[in-house]
């Protein structure tokens, strides 16, 4: 399994590079059981595994079990310490280990458990070496770790509770193992790493020392040579094989985490190993020449586009690496020996510079230095706070209530006594899908005053929200970029508005509020979905079906949907692609979609074998999405039926359509859209692209300000600009704001700009000949006053000029008189519009200090200052 470890409660980020075992992508050998063997066949078959079939000397392998935690409750894992002896293990073989090294959990929330880990001792013949296991010794590193997963934790109250059913989870890192099979030192000393190490030396300045193996003080000594060349390889592996697979270098979540990575990375190389930017996109094609290719096909595939995002970012990067460096050197030059950096400081780096905090903690280090961590953390806390507590004050505003979770302990409740509920919101034919439904209460959630989730047997309404989980519903669940129907329930004369529907491993819970009312475990529920809101979500569903096979027809077939969002007011839908789409590109889509529509052909639907249905060549999926079998196929202006392209799956004729799988609720025909048109289209990060689009009514709406906007647009482009200048620049204003702010289509907004551009363009020009005759004229009238000035014996002259006059104009101005009378200097004053602009001329060795001093003497009554240089 292709791994990044790299964010989040399990990162090794920090460590990568300072020593010879740490990575950010790794691949990992593993087993699992869901609910069958556990901790006795698990120990037994590691051991068989290790020392049967990999050969490993069993008497340098360490196993280590939970010690228990007194803090949860929990007692030491005293059955794996047992089994691990029973398997043969000595007893001073079996260590007892930490709730932090042996008690696994992915978060705060959710499935966790006791684990027992295997360590190696890689050199062996020196006797007992348990005093060096989790001691962070490079020659004794843990290979395997077996998660026994059996409790789970409440995100609220911190709490466990034991899981209805015992489950495995193990992972043995191939790197680490592929190691000790060759007797390597390290993972880096191994071909995985090789390759990369001389591919890195090949773009560094000629005579470069090639990779070493140093860690610690040695490679200090070395201004952390090896350590660069460790995170290097490690991170553009790591980056090659993500962006391979789809992901994608942004501002936020794991995007943040990819640029994190490349950023480490290129510092190592620009500023330790002296490598010119740039440098980390050619590592690239060298990762994918190697034997990862030929495992990795996609590697190779993909390459083009990793190449492209790689030196993007590093183009990028390197601004920011510049200022980053420059704010920092400062920083830490300005503290003693083993100083810390303030926490604000490095948040400034984080925040405003967008420097990585780990980095900034790197460079500290190699300094002698500390960061305030707690600071940093404080000042991240308070930031993540503030924009937590406005993204739940928008959200809880749009739905105008928190929806209620359910977490695994929940739905394990359930699912001993309650079948999952029966949704027939969507039906196997389109035109069957239900908007309402009767059923029973089988389960009441609600929040209590602290935060936990409770089930009950009773709620009053005037209490608080609910979650009311039925035994069949029509209203559909979040799901797929689908938006989740809204409507009411009707529970024994209480009347519920339902705001938000989820589903939970297969129950589906109705965030409910009303004034008042009481309901009860067991009571019959009527449940009327908002038919409306339903219809305008299910056109906008289908036609993101069509806008997937539009763009695909139009871009070809790099084209990949990264996301949708169908809301009754629009749609949303975001796709893999390099480049903003020209106008000729958004106006062909928008026609293309528009056509499905106008064929008005009813959207199909059939439950279909999933290994049928990925045989279409036509079909669309989702990368990384997880499909049920049998699987519904969705087709939208199919020219035939869906067992005609079953039958014939090979054939062109479903070219034309769009056919995918989903499980959403979809328009009864195409013609149901009546018109589609494209809002916006922009990135949203590296290589994905996001159209939005309305259809109906609003899209109507936007074709009718649109051809508003024209009309506008055409009236004012037919003005003579000479006539009003300053009025029709104020229309232009104007009307450049209204189409800004317009949903008018976005084939149309660029249009609009081009005609308000022209017409800013004939103002300039009108501007510019204004501005020419004026200098003209005051050429001519400062000329002869200087004229007189001189015949006068004057050495200086103060006059005005007309307004408009540019301080470009002015420099020609003073030029020509200083050639026509050297001796003279010229202070000249331009009032107009509620100012004054003033320009100076002083000759060398003119009595006059200067002519920024003159001129500056001469505006400060006005509280005005002006620069230049001495003669002007």
């Amino acid at each position: 399994q292709k791994c990044i470890r790299a964010g989040g409660k399990h990162n090794d980020l920090e460590d990568v590079g300072l020593d010879t075992y740490h990575h950010t992508f790794f691949e990992m050998l593993g087993s699992w059981s869901f609910g069958d063997y556990f901790k006795k066949d698990a120990i037994a078959w590691a051991r068989e595994l290790l020392v049967d079939v990999y050969g490993l000397d069993s008497d340098r392998i360490y196993a280590t079990y939970f010690e228990g935690s007194a803090d949860d409750g929990l007692e030491p894992d005293l059955e794996a310490r047992d089994l691990w002896i029973a398997a043969g293990f000595s007893p001073e073989k079996v260590l007892p280990g930490s709730k932090a090294d042996n008690f696994w959990e992915m978060g705060d929330a959710g499935p966790c458990g006791p684990c027992t880990e295997l360590h190696y001792d890689a050199l062996g013949g020196r006797g007992d070496v348990g005093a060096l296991v989790n001691a962070d010794d490079p020659t004794v590193i843990e290979i395997w770790n077996l998660v026994f997963i059996q409790f789970n934790r409440d995100g609220r109250t911190g709490a466990l509770s034991t899981l209805p059913a015992k489950h495995v989870d193990t992972g043995l890192g191939l790197e680490r193992l592929v190691a000790i099979l060759n007797a390597k030192p390290s993972n880096y000393d191994t071909d995985a790493f090789g390759f990369l190490f001389e591919a890195t030396r090949e773009l560094l300045p000629e005579g470069a020392a090639a990779y070493g193996g140093k860690l610690g003080a040695e490679d200090e000594a070395q201004n952390f040579r090896d350590t660069a060349y460790r995170a290097i390889a490690d991170h553009v592996r790591c980056l090659c094989f993500a962006l391979a697979d789809g992901a994608t270098i942004s501002n936020e979540g794991r995007g943040y985490v990819l640029r994190r990575i490349l950023r480490r990375a290129v510092r190592y190389g620009v500023s330790t190993l002296g490598a010119e930017p740039g440098f980390f996109a050619k590592l690239a094609p060298a990762l994918a020449a190697s034997p990862y290719g030929d495992a990795y096909p996609e590697l190779r595939a993909e390459l083009p586009k990793i190449v492209a995002a790689l030196e993007d970012e590093e183009t990028t990067f390197a601004k920011t690496l510049d200022r980053g460096m420059s704010y920092l050197d400062e920083a830490l030059f300005a503290l003693p020996k083993n100083g810390e950096l303030a926490g604000d400081d490095a948040f400034f780096l984080y925040d405003s510079l967008g420097f990585p905090a780990d980095l900034t903690a790197l460079v500290a280090r190699e300094s002698g230095r500390t960061v305030d961590e707690a600071g940093f953390e404080a000042a991240m806390a308070r930031q993540v706070q503030m924009s937590r507590e406005d993204r739940a004050a928008k959200a809880a505003a749009a739905r105008g209530v928190s929806a209620i979770a359910l977490g695994a302990a929940e739905t394990a409740s359930l699912a001993e006594e309650l079948a999952a509920t029966v949704e027939v919101g969507v039906a196997d034919a389109v035109p069957d899908d239900a908007v309402s439904a009767s059923g029973l209460v089988k389960a009441l959630f609600v929040v209590d005053d602290a935060g936990a989730m409770r089930r009950v047997d009773r709620h009053d309404f005037r209490d608080g929200p609910a979650g009311i989980v039925l035994d069949r519903t029509p209203f559909y669940a979040e799901a797929g970029g689908q938006a989740a129907d809204v409507g009411s329930l009707d529970v024994g004369g209480a009347s519920l508005e339902v705001r938000d529907v989820q589903s939970y491993a297969g129950y589906v819970v109705h965030t409910c509020v009303a004034e008042t009312g009481v309901v009860e475990t067991g009571a019959p529920a009527t449940a009327a979905v908002d038919a409306d809101a339903r219809r305008k979500c299910s056109i906008n569903h289908s036609m993101t079906h069509a806008l997937n096979w539009a763009l695909k027809t139009r871009l070809g077939d790099g084209v990949a949907q990264r996301g949708s969002d169908n809301q009754p007011d629009r749609l949303r839908f975001d796709f893999s692609h390099g480049a903003a789409l020209s106008l000729d590109d958004l106006e062909e889509t928008e026609r293309l979609v528009n056509g499905v529509i106008a064929s008005s052909r009813p959207v199909q639907r059939k439950l279909v074998p999933l290994d049928e249905a990925r045989g279409i060549p036509a079909l669309r999926a989702v990368f990384g999405e997880a499909y049920p079998d049998p699987v519904r196929v969705v087709a939208v202006n199919l020219d035939g039926t869906v067992d005609d392209v079953l039958a014939d799956p090979e054939s062109d004729r479903w070219d034309g359509a769009s056919i995918e799988l989903c499980g959403g609720t979809h328009a009864v025909d195409a013609g149901a859209a009546e018109a589609f048109v494209i809002t916006q289209e922009a990135a949203v990060a590296k290589g994905v692209r996001r159209i939005e689009a309305v259809t109906g009514g609003a899209a109507r709406d936007a074709l009718a300000a649109g051809d508003e906007l024209v009309e506008a647009a055409a009236t004012l482009d037919a003005e003579d600009a000479g006539e009003d200048p300053a009025g029709v620049a104020r229309r232009a204003k104007a009307l450049r704001k209204r189409v800004d702010a317009s949903t008018c289509g976005a084939t149309v907004k660029p249009k609009l700009r081009l005609t308000i551009e022209g017409v800013q363009k004939k103002l300039a020009a009108l501007e510019k000949a204004e501005a020419a005759k004026a200098a003209g004229a005051a050429g001519d009238a400062v000329l002869e006053a200087a004229a007189a000035a001189a015949d006068a014996g004057k050495t200086a002259l103060v006059t005005t000029v007309p307004p408009g006059v540019d301080g470009k104009a002015m420099a020609k101005l003073c030029t020509k008189v200083q050639k026509a009378h050297p001796a003279l200097a010229l202070l000249a004053v331009a009032p107009g519009g509620g100012k004054v602009g003033a320009f100076a001329s002083v000759p060398d060795g003119h009595g006059v200090e200067s002519a920024p001093a003159w001129l500056n003497a001469a505006l400060a009554p006005l509280g005005g200052r002006g620069g230049g240089k001495p003669t002007f």
